[in-house]
């Protein structure tokens, strides 16, 4: 079942980024705000810093590939706007993938073992 759906108003990542909780590595920055409701809304901001539309393209597709695989794991209820930096376009899927998990669990927003 599909739990999320796509953060797309800049109104939301505005509010994301400035009300919400932060954390950040050298690859990605993750930004979490509950929302109330019972469901996530993602998005995400890959910037032309990275490179051409391709190179950023393939980051976003494999972020959010990253995210699907790892949908379960995560709590319901929050907005979460995943910032792509510069190295992240240098970097292969499982240094993202473990970026992304390290800075989730940072922000309480991996569920706790044991719980549904």
């Amino acid at each position: 079942m599909k739990k999320t759906a796509p953060l797309k108003e800049n109104h939301l990542f505005r509010r994301a980024y400035n009300r919400g909780k932060t954390s950040a590595d050298s690859r990605l920055a993750l930004y979490v705000r509950r929302n109330g409701r019972k469901e996530n809304r993602l998005g995400f901001t890959v910037s032309t810093k990275l490179g051409h539309a391709v190179v950023r393209n393939r980051v976003r597709r494999r972020l959010r590939e990253i995210y699907r695989l790892n949908e379960d794991r995560l709590i319901s209820g929050a907005d979460v706007v995943v910032v792509a930096r510069v190295r992240a376009a240098s970097s292969d899927y499982h240094q993202l993938e473990k970026s992304f998990l390290r800075l989730a669990d940072k922000l309480e927003l991996l569920k706790k073992e044991g719980t549904k």
